[in-house]
């Protein structure tokens, strides 16, 4: 049994990570703004009032936590603001690399002190923050901010691995969340295909930017 930290839990993706890693026995914490209707009855250990964007709200996660072991630590939290050349408004795409670049960052270094040789830890991040594999446009506040967020992954790599910490950078697939508007895959699928790659990371294969069905994808 595994004590796992996921952020973001209370919706889509890691609502399903949640629940599927409860289900099988790890020891689940979920860490959330405002813990959700379909959250709360899961039966995990829920941290609301942590918004990954505030150092306010990730230091009260690391207080909440005090000296708790965290095994797996999985970056979920993240928003999309959809746009284009024409509409981009750069307020929106600061706040996209304040939650989705920034935070991870923040909450991995907050947890340092929980995190051991042999934790895991892993950014939700997205196929479209590939540079090679970008072959539409658009989205410029959501694809760069997982772009970045992709160079942070690598950096924690480099800087954890010599700790025993492995870190992987995982594309949840298109999933039919409020996010993409309910197009995609189920979030229960993707969550099956991220535990699986959570399960099979080591050292070896820390710093791999991977698709939930667990293929390499381009940086």
């Amino acid at each position: 049994m595994a004590t796992v930290l996921i952020t973001g839990c209370n919706r889509g993706i890691g609502l399903e990570l949640c629940r599927q890693l409860h289900e099988r026995g790890d020891d689940v914490i979920g860490a959330c703004r405002t813990a959700s209707d379909e959250l709360r009855p899961i039966g995990i250990r829920i941290i609301d009032g942590v918004d990954v964007g505030e150092d306010a709200g990730v230091s009260r996660l690391a207080e909440a936590l005090g000296n708790q072991a965290i095994d797996v630590l999985v970056n979920n939290a993240g928003i999309l603001r959809s746009d284009s050349l024409e509409t981009v408004d750069f307020d929106n795409m600061l706040e996209q690399y304040r939650i989705n670049t920034i935070g991870p960052l923040r909450v991995t270094r907050a947890l340092l002190g929980n995190l051991h040789s042999g934790s895991k830890v892993a950014i939700v991040t997205s196929r479209v923050g590939s540079i090679e594999d970008n072959g539409s446009g658009n989205n410029y506040g959501y694809r760069c901010s997982k772009t970045a967020a992709n160079m942070v992954g690598v950096n924690l790599h480099h800087d954890l691995s010599p700790k025993g910490i492995a870190v992987l950078l995982l594309h949840p697939g298109l999933v039919a969340t409020d996010m993409t508007g309910g197009t995609g895959v189920s979030p229960a699928d993707s969550a099956r295909g991220l535990i699986a790659r959570l399960d099979e990371l080591s050292l070896a294969s820390s710093g791999e930017f991977r698709h939930a069905e667990g293929y390499t994808l381009p940086w």
